[in-house]
């Protein structure tokens, strides 16, 4: 696959999720090398694996990606975007425009065990938490530091750290 034209639109993939999800991580949209692998956080730089592996205390950077879902479900966490569908030119969150969102709120409903919903950065937090304002007493919401390559000024101990926040809802 080439890289996806400047005005052509890009689209979330289906949502890792099942009964056993307590917190659901969702981001705003795949960037390009997801895309191209047709894989969540596929590029080699963003440190997304190397959080959850901290999180569940399972390993699952090297591993298959297959395994690597297997693991986070079993584990109580499920994967999404915020954005069903956008024009982007390139990666960038900043670049994002004409987004359509996905259902989140429909989407919890579907989630019995679900106590949080972790953002991963900024633009899927301001996105998605307009999705959920009106669910009352809903899981918790919490924005976390982007795990993207773009933004390496914060450590990755640092990253790490805020991460960890997720782990009471496991």
């Amino acid at each position: 696959m080439t890289d996806t034209p400047t005005d052509a639109a890009k689209t979330s993939f289906p949502a890792v999720a099942d009964m056993r999800t307590r917190v659901l991580v969702l981001g705003s949209l795949p960037g390009d090398a997801s895309l191209r692998a047709a894989q969540y956080y596929a590029h080699p730089q963003n440190q997304f694996w190397r959080l959850m592996e901290a999180l569940v205390e399972r390993p699952l950077v090297g591993r298959p990606y297959e395994e690597r879902l297997d693991v986070l479900r079993d584990a109580g966490v499920g994967l999404w975007d915020v954005i069903r569908q956008a024009r982007r030119a390139g990666s960038l969150d900043t670049a994002i425009r004409d987004h359509m969102p996905n259902s989140l709120a429909t989407f919890a409903a579907t989630l019995p065990n679900l106590r949080a919903v972790a953002f991963n950065g900024g633009k899927a937090s301001e996105i998605g938490r307009r999705e959920l304002a009106g669910v009352d007493g809903g899981p918790a919401l919490i924005t976390l530091p982007s795990s993207s390559p773009a933004h390496a000024a914060l450590s990755f101990e640092r990253k790490r750290a805020a991460w960890m926040a997720l782990r009471p809802f496991l």
